[in-house]
């Protein structure tokens, strides 16, 4: 198993995804047992910030009419409407003072699942020297997967943690392991069980 503290190098960013209240349990779109990688990102958030790694969280942040939603002919349920409780990351999640934050969701006219998806992100880390990602968040099988394949083709370095990581389901979950594994990207162990 890859420890955070044994793992992180200078050129290495931590990317959190969307590690929400709609995506944890009691929210509006929840992730079963989506809050139970809080304390793994945690140990991850405190490495990176021990070696002066720059950590970099990511959030939807829908209006409230998104094409996205089922009222709007979407798939999903309203979740992470802007200036909402739901879209405020999970209160046990210690990002730091400094933590980039980049907003997704926004447009009106699509959906954006990956974190470098109209955003400038990949931009911004390369401005910053970043070569390699550490990847966890939510969920594993929809904006976690499009991010980290995303950051492939961008040409970055891609590490998922997967024990940070938590799917929709499990069977759409091990698909997008492979999908993910095929794409470039580095599963570290374990594997979610």
């Amino acid at each position: 198993m890859t420890e955070p503290h044994d793992a992180l190098r200078t050129g290495d960013a931590l990317l959190i995804v969307d590690v929400q209240k709609d995506f944890c349990p009691g929210g509006a779109l929840p992730v079963d047992r989506g809050d139970a990688i809080v304390p793994v990102l945690n140990e991850w958030i405190a490495a990176a910030k021990s070696a002066g790694i720059p950590i970099i969280a990511s959030r939807d942040w829908h209006p409230r009419e998104h094409v996205s939603f089922e009222s709007a002919g979407g798939s999903w349920p309203a979740h992470c409407v802007q200036d909402t409780e739901g879209a405020s990351f999970h209160p046990n999640l210690r990002l730091p003072e400094g933590t980039l934050i980049v907003t997704k969701g926004t447009r009106f006219d699509k959906d954006q699942y990956s974190a470098f998806d109209d955003t400038g992100l990949a931009k911004a880390l390369r401005d910053r020297g970043i070569l390699r990602l550490w990847i966890g968040g939510l969920a594993q099988d929809v904006c976690v997967r499009d991010t980290a394949l995303d950051a492939v083709q961008e040409g970055f370095e891609v590490h998922l943690i997967p024990r940070g990581s938590q799917p929709l389901s499990l069977t759409s979950g091990k698909a997008a392991l492979q999908e993910m594994e095929s794409g470039g990207v580095v599963v570290e162990s374990p594997r979610n069980p």
